[in-house]
């Protein structure tokens, strides 16, 4: 079955126009995927095609079968996030086309609201499912059972990250960096694209960072809770969008109070980490052959970086509710004088029709009865 674009027209464009590749990026796309599956049924081709599907470099012991399976990164991993990357193209295209769209076709929403409900959509759809993954890695790893395991071991123990961490990561890449691509698909305007470079940028380098110097849990335990109130925002935003005023003021106020929980949490955790627990192991040394990056110039940048863009949302959250007092005090003083001018248009006709009752009583009353009669 063929993938539709996001985008149809009645007009078939030439081939290898930009209207052409717009439209049908998704089958596209689909087929250099295929390729790439296709290479797994052929003996000769199967070990390059492995490189691009399956999770390299695996460092489990194969002598000992009781033990799970463990990864570490390598340059192969640059493969897999290529061929990832082409599936959440494709799947970005299924879930436009055969969700949202029609959604929006019953909900009948002006542009920009379109273009706002589909990124909100999309990203829903990707935090919610991010969120549960993570909360299942937490749990699965034994990582929320005590906080001490955000660091100890360190670096053996997170050098080598489990099946499900390591796609978990992989996956977060590439998704992220489909989204510059999906600028030129979506047709995006100009003026929407510094913000949605500067979202996917913050979250792909932080996943890069956290993967290549083995700081995954960390990472992960800052990813779930990001994910988990991003996700409550854009199901709040949908509301708003299908005109669920109630339940969306409602969703808002909630998502006040988790933003700001979220936002604490976050700094709590990387000061705990990079600030207490990474700082009392032995080695300290750089050693990049066993994936020690646990120096003091390495941790002070990433603890820096992490609280930063924590201040940064934080300040963009503040600066968001400052501007929609001022827009609501703006609006009730606008009101207030509409009602004022109301009041004294009806006061002013009220006193001419009192002066002109007063004039008609002042008259005598042979002239009182003919204008009566009149």
């Amino acid at each position: 079955m063929a993938l539709k674009g996001v985008r149809k027209s009645n007009k078939n464009p030439p081939i290898f126009s930009h209207e052409f590749i717009i439209q049908n990026h998704a089958d596209i796309v689909s087929c250099v995927a295929m390729v790439f599956v296709l290479g797994l049924m052929f003996q000769a081709t199967a070990p390059l095609a492995s490189v691009f599907i399956a999770v390299q470099h695996n460092a489990s012991d194969m002598e000992t079968a009781e033990a799970p399976m463990t990864y570490t990164y390598g340059t192969r991993d640059t493969a897999a996030v290529f061929f990832y990357c082409l599936i959440s193209i494709v799947m970005h295209a299924i879930i436009q086309e055969y969700v949202l769209d029609k959604v929006n076709r019953k909900l009948h929403l002006s542009k920009t609201k379109h273009s706002k409900f589909n990124e909100s959509g999309q990203l829903l759809i990707f935090t919610a499912v991010s969120a549960a993954w993570g909360i299942n890695i937490l749990v699965k790893d034994n990582l929320m059972v005590d906080i001490t395991s955000l660091w100890a071991d360190y670096p053996d123990g997170h050098a080598q990250m489990s099946f499900m961490l390591k796609f978990f990561f992989i996956i977060q890449m590439s998704y992220w960096l489909h989204c510059y691509p999906e600028l030129y698909f979506q047709k995006t305007k100009r003026e929407e694209m510094p913000a949605k470079i500067q979202h996917a940028s913050l979250y792909l380098v932080f996943c890069m960072a956290a993967y290549v110097l083995n700081f995954n849990r960390v990472a992960l335990v800052l990813l779930t809770l990001r994910f988990v109130e991003e996700g409550i925002l854009h199901v709040c935003r949908l509301l708003y969008f299908a005109e669920k005023n109630a339940a969306a003021n409602t969703g808002f106020r909630v998502w006040n109070v988790i933003f700001v929980v979220c936002r604490l949490a976050s700094i709590i955790v990387a000061i705990l980490t990079f600030h207490y627990g990474l700082a009392t192991n032995d080695d300290q040394s750089l050693d990049t052959k066993t994936g020690n990056f646990n120096t003091p110039f390495i941790r002070l940048n990433a603890l820096v970086a992490v609280c930063l863009i924590q201040a940064w949302m934080m300040w963009n959250f503040i600066h968001f509710h400052l501007r929609r007092m001022r827009e609501r005090q703006a609006e009730a003083l606008a009101a207030r004088k509409k009602a004022a001018e109301r009041k004294t248009k009806k006061g002013r006709k009220d006193d001419s029709k009192r002066s002109s009752e007063e004039d008609v009583s002042e008259l005598p009353e042979v002239d009182q009865q003919t204008r009566r009669r009149k």
